[in-house]
């Protein structure tokens, strides 16, 4: 029989379910939208009627990437207080209905479903779903994954890829490496946005090929990639996925077998 593995972006959902209400943080808004994202959970299960699932969260505190640059996501808002004390419950209340919550100290949850999905589908097990808003994620459309916008209830594919950004699915790494992403604190390189950036890798393919044709390019942009060069190929590291995470654990914990 053909799998199918439902990965769901946990954190995703639930600071996105959180963050939603305008109330101030308090321990009925974390409440609140914990029963928001346990609902979510049981759509997304219902509507997709996976074999297994895999619901990943971020650990917190530093990862592997903090190591590597000390500024990776300097700016973004930390978790609010009172949210990452209600995890623990929610993961409670996920491994009660027969989940297995994944978070694995300093890799972030899109690392283990990065390694996840990847072994799955190289496994040829059957279709991987991933439940994610997270533009970094959608590089596994390449492998054969496909992405499911829980918020509106869309389907990206490749099409949906070359669309929004210009690029294919395999190339977004080296999209968001040299554009940058500013919710991660990644520099990417200076005069270089997402259109210039997709049009270099359409010209020319890849990162090292962009590296290797820079020196004749004689504006500003091949200007700031000859100077930028470490950075860029610093930032191209930080937002690669990770797809040797130790998980820990076997395909039978993660089986679903309420269909």
């Amino acid at each position: 029989m053909t799998g199918r593995l439902l990965a769901i972006d946990g954190l995703n959902i639930v600071r996105r379910v959180y963050e939603a209400s305008p109330e101030p943080d308090s321990d009925l808004k974390a409440e609140i939208a914990m029963r928001h994202a346990f609902n979510a959970f049981q759509r997304l299960v219902n509507g997709h009627e996976p074999t297994h699932i895999l619901p990943a969260f971020d650990y917190g505190g530093s990862t592997w990437r903090h190591t590597l640059y000390k500024g990776y996501r300097e700016g973004r808002q930390p978790m609010p207080e009172v949210l990452r004390e209600a995890l623990p419950q929610f993961y409670m209340q996920l491994t009660n209905i027969g989940m297995c919550p994944i978070a694995i100290p300093e890799v972030e949850a899109d690392d283990v479903i990065g390694t996840v999905v990847t072994r799955w589908l190289t496994e040829n097990r059957g279709e991987a779903v991933v439940a994610t808003t997270d533009k970094d994620l959608h590089c596994l459309i390449a492998e054969g994954a496909r992405i499911w916008d829980h918020f509106k209830s869309e389907w990206h594919d490749r099409d949906w890829v070359e669309k929004k950004w210009g690029v294919t699915p395999g190339m977004l790494p080296d999209l968001l490496a040299l554009m940058g992403d500013e919710t991660d604190s990644i520099p990417g390189v200076s005069n270089v946005g997402v259109k210039t950036a997709a049009k270099l890798l359409r010209t020319y393919g890849t990162l090292d090929a962009i590296m290797a044709g820079a020196g004749i390019l004689k504006d500003k942009v091949g200007e700031s990639l000859r100077k930028e060069r470490e950075m860029l190929y610093l930032s191209r590291q930080l937002v690669q996925l990770k797809t040797d995470v130790r998980i820990g654990v076997s395909w039978n914990m993660l089986a679903w077998d309420h269909r």
